[in-house]
């Protein structure tokens, strides 16, 4: 896919951040684990056992799983929101949950389910929230945040959406713009956490389509949780699936995709084909033998 008009692709370069080559590893997951507690001492309500995988830059990565499977856990292990019981977790070589939270914030960007507005702003406003990090105190934008946040819409096809007011755009034009804001941090991994919830398939296939691109020109890892399986499938690089807090299988869609296992995640009768192209596709299988 081509750059949208009027894109400026992110570099990290110039800043001394993006030290990884295109055959290292990135993000490094190695036996992390966590546990939560109602209280000290108390028997754990959720455990996510030791997983391990790792990710190159320009690759997206799918966390596939149902319900309370762990999949937001992991994703919070990898944005250092939570710091591992055991294990590591890092980025670049750096624990990530032992970096400072501006260095943090300059490095990785956590896209959440829902985004709440607090109060009314406007959607230049909304993604310039994405250059604090680079801020010192109290400060006005610079123009060099305002031709971030400029190549930040452009990139997700929003720029002409910057005098709207968020509460007043569509819920495909706000997720583009909750994007942007994220893409204004100029990360070196992006996590987002079901980003395709509440959309239509038009706009699923658009926003996979999308990070998809600028894992490439941007030099991204991107790890995305969803329920997706045939989005996962035909744009992911790799595919981690969870259940009940276990990974269970680490790898290429083709290599995870197994009927029985799938079953077994989601509890419920589906098929598992493969294309010319060799990307598994996932049918459901709604009727009964008898009904067939």
């Amino acid at each position: 896919m081509n750059p949208p008009p009027g894109t400026d692709m992110f570099v990290h370069d110039s800043t001394g951040i993006d030290r990884v080559g295109p055959g290292e590893v990135r993000l490094l997951l190695e036996l992390a684990s966590y546990a939560y507690h109602a209280r000290d001492r108390a028997a754990p309500l959720f455990t996510l056992e030791a997983t391990s995988l790792s990710a190159h830059q320009r690759q997206l990565v799918a966390i596939l799983g149902a319900n309370a499977s762990g999949k937001s856990t992991l994703l919070r292990l990898m944005a250092g929101a939570l710091a591992p019981l055991s294990g590591r977790v890092q980025l670049d070589g750096f624990e990530v949950s032992k970096l400072d939270p501006r260095t943090r914030a300059q490095r990785i960007a956590l896209v959440q389910q829902e985004s709440l507005l607090l109060f009314p702003v406007r959607v230049w406003e909304y993604v310039m929230q994405g250059r604090h990090p680079y801020g010192r105190g109290l400060r006005f934008e610079t123009e060099e945040d305002a031709k971030v946040v400029e190549s930040a819409l452009a990139q997700v096809g929003a720029l002409h959406l910057k005098p709207r007011w968020m509460h007043e755009i569509s819920g495909g034009e706000k997720q583009r713009v909750v994007l942007a804001r994220a893409l204004a941090q100029q990360p070196l991994l992006l996590l987002l956490d079901e980003p395709t919830l509440h959309l239509d398939i038009g706009a699923q296939v658009d926003l996979l389509r999308q990070l998809r691109w600028l894992a490439e020109a941007n030099r991204y890892t991107v790890v995305v949780v969803t329920h997706e399986l045939n989005l996962a499938a035909e744009f992911a690089d790799h595919v981690v699936l969870m259940h009940r807090g276990k990974s269970l299988r680490v790898g290429s869609p083709a290599e995870v995709y197994d009927r029985d296992l799938l079953e077994q995640v989601f509890g419920a009768a589906l098929e598992v084909e493969t294309g010319a192209d060799g990307t598994p596709r996932v049918r459901v299988r709604g009727r009964l033998p008898s009904q067939a």
